[in-house]
């Protein structure tokens, strides 16, 4: 255990805190309980790091759940022992590589009311069907990758506001004057299309694309095994649906024609697309506002972000990376559905119609709510809005 303390504290002591994600102010450290899903890369781990920055490091400890420690040792006892050393802030990371994670979990909630406990999983985990319902118990985060601003900010040290997306629809002429004070948005946002999404690309550099294909089989092979029970023979062809998919985004699924591509039947390409969705690799876009069901067939299909059809080595059409982008930026908080007319209802209210610098009002003439999202313009006027500006979001 003493070993524990030293790797915690060491981390604590080196992790950087220039720059944190805007979860990081919106997480109330003093809740018993609280999940923080994402990603593998999406920076859960340095995030879970900065919080304890801020604390009494003799009362903060820090474990990844793939330990050897764990091998022999339980999640409780280790729990049992730091609060009888006086400890009050515990984070796990990576729950999902625990067999047991949601009972201990569990159980540490209802034994020590003393202790704050943080914990991080794989966006792919459905923490609210796990053997013990960890959802009325558990406040449950969601961090995604970096948002263009973020971007800005982490490379450039480029510091923008967060804008709403009620204030961009109201008001984005005068949004975007005070913004082009500060930047000239291209020369900046193809750079973040196709390597801006995830934080490593600072430590990676010219491999970031390299990186980012090995992460996404090490969720294949080594996360989604763990969440799923899946074999050997579903990653396989997991890898091909995604192969498949990867080349023909954005995609309104033949489900028989692709289903015998990829050499399954219907029922387990669905999982296997919800599987994808839920791993944040894929975009499910459903009608439904309800969500999506992996029963019923998705409406259209996305790869999860820009930087995923760079990595894939697809060809990276213009007009797909415009939508990935937007539903990829509107999708933190927002519910993006696809609707029967335009490119994109969001919160059952607004339609937007994404396109170049020369897309006109032409198919949304008679829409109610409706905007033109443009791309290569840096200004808007009226009902046609900067793509660029959406990335200001989060």
């Amino acid at each position: 255990m003493e070993e524990l303390l030293e790797i915690s504290k060491r981390k604590i002591e080196e992790v950087s805190d220039k720059f944190s994600r805007y979860l990081f102010d919106k997480i109330d450290t003093e809740r018993q309980l609280i999940g923080i899903k994402g990603a593998r890369g999406s920076g859960k781990t340095t995030l879970l790091l900065q919080l304890l920055k801020r604390k009494n490091i003799s009362e903060c400890l820090y474990v990844s759940l793939d330990n050897l420690y764990f091998s022999s040792n339980s999640l409780f006892e280790l729990a049992s022992w730091f609060s009888k050393q006086g400890g009050m802030y515990l984070y796990l990371d990576e729950v999902h590589k625990y067999p047991n994670w949601s009972q201990e979990i569990k159980n540490i909630y209802d034994s020590f009311d003393d202790l704050r406990v943080v914990f991080t999983s794989s966006s792919a985990l459905e923490i609210n069907k796990g053997k013990q319902d960890l959802s009325r118990r558990a406040i449950v985060l969601e961090l995604w990758g970096l948002s263009f601003r973020e971007f800005l900010l982490l490379k450039y040290s480029i510091k923008l506001p967060e804008v709403t997306l009620t204030q961009i629809l109201d008001g984005h002429e005068k949004i975007v004057l005070k913004y082009l004070k500060k930047i000239k948005p291209f020369k900046y946002f193809g750079e973040y299309l196709e390597s801006g999404y995830y934080p490593f690309f600072i430590k990676e550099k010219e491999y970031y694309h390299q990186q980012l294909e090995q992460t996404i089989n090490l969720v294949i092979e080594t996360d989604l095994p763990a969440i799923y029970n899946i074999d050997f023979g579903s990653t396989v062809k997991l890898k091909k649906l995604l192969y498949i998919i990867g080349s023909i985004v954005p995609y309104i699924p033949n489900l028989s024609q692709l289903a015998t591509q990829v050499g399954t039947t219907r029922d387990s390409l669905l999982k296997y697309l919800h599987i994808l969705h839920n791993a944040h690799i894929l975009h499910w876009l459903s009608s439904d506002s309800h969500g999506i069901n992996f029963m019923n067939k998705p409406d259209k299909l996305y790869l999860e972000n820009t930087n995923i059809a760079y990595a894939l080595g697809r060809t990276t059409n213009i007009g797909t990376l415009r939508e990935t982008f937007f539903l990829n930026q509107l999708s933190v908080n927002h519910t993006v559905t696809y609707p029967k007319q335009c490119d994109f209802l969001v919160d059952n209210k607004y339609y937007f119609e994404i396109g170049g610098k020369s897309k006109t009002n032409k198919q949304i003439y008679e829409v109610k709510n409706a905007y033109i999202v443009s791309d290569n313009i840096e200004y808007g006027f009226g009902n046609k809005i900067p793509l660029w500006l959406f990335g200001f979001m989060y």
